[in-house]
């Protein structure tokens, strides 16, 4: 996944400005409790982002990759 494609995820699943507040302000412990921008910004893969942000919110695995995209392999 790129980043591209990480924050329009965001846009389309979790809303635009709820989507994006939710990255800047939500500290997920999954991510070593830090935001998911700070995360990214730590180098972390977008991928892991998304699906430790999806994770945190319960959003159910079918509605995690929008409308129109087929979801990327989870690292294990």
């Amino acid at each position: 996944m790129r980043f591209r494609e990480f924050w329009q995820l965001v846009d389309e699943v979790l809303g635009s400005a709820h989507g994006r507040a939710l990255t800047r302000d939500l500290v997920i412990p999954g991510l070593g409790n830090m935001t998911p921008v700070q995360a990214l910004d730590d180098g972390v893969e977008p991928r892991d982002v998304w699906h430790a942000l999806c994770d945190e919110l319960e959003v159910p695995e079918p509605q995690r990759w929008g409308s129109a995209r087929q979801a990327p392999p989870r690292r294990r």
